[in-house]
């Protein structure tokens, strides 16, 4: 049974990570207003959120089946206090301080309208200092975190959120509201063109 919770732990945490991954880059996306393969705006921000989601749901049965695990010997306070582990305690922290950013960054989702946009705002560029720490614990704590096929899969996990982030913080993007009102702009040059 230990072996089916850890290979089910490891591979749920590997698709957590990935589906963190593509929320990442779906939010950076969808905060700059433009569309995906002609996927509407609305849409892509649902599917940030979906994908957002999903990767929780992953995160809490990688961390779930690790806790039945005798051999990971996870408890309850290692989920929630940083680097009290008993197997890689740093490593293992960097995975419970991504797991309570995240979870902050959920908890303000859920409650969004109650804490107000702003609030939801300054919380959920946690991401940015959740991704890599769990990016980092994948890599460190994991059995196989320097197997070439894990390595490389970081990498290019890696490239695609560093370039979306040069992308965000660049002069070539723009905000949601600018790029709205760019296409209003456009689309009222061309209905007073129209005969």
């Amino acid at each position: 049974m230990d072996d089916a919770m850890w290979a089910f732990g490891r591979v749920s945490g590997m698709i957590s990570m990935v589906l963190l991954t593509v929320s990442v880059l779906l939010g950076i996306l969808s905060r700059s207003g433009r569309p995906l393969f002609s996927i509407p705006r609305v849409s892509l921000s649902l599917l940030h959120r979906n994908v957002s989601l999903l990767a929780v749901v992953f995160l809490v049965l990688h961390v779930g089946a690790l806790m039945l695990d005798s051999l990971a010997n996870i408890s309850v306070a290692d989920v929630v206090v940083p680097f009290l582990g008993s197997f890689k305690p740093f490593w293992q922290g960097l995975g419970t301080v991504a797991l309570d950013l995240l979870a902050a960054i959920v908890v303000t989702g859920v409650f969004r309208r109650r804490l107000g946009q702003r609030a939801f705002k300054v919380v959920h560029w946690f991401t940015y200092a959740a991704w890599p720490l769990a990016l980092a614990h994948s890599l460190g704590n994991g059995s196989d975190g320097t197997s070439p096929a894990i390595v490389a899969s970081a990498v290019v996990l890696a490239v695609a959120v560093v370039a979306a982030v040069v992308w965000r913080v660049s002069a070539r993007f723009s905000e949601t509201a600018a790029v709205r009102g760019a296409s209003r702009n456009l689309a009222d040059r061309n209905r007073a063109r129209q005969p």
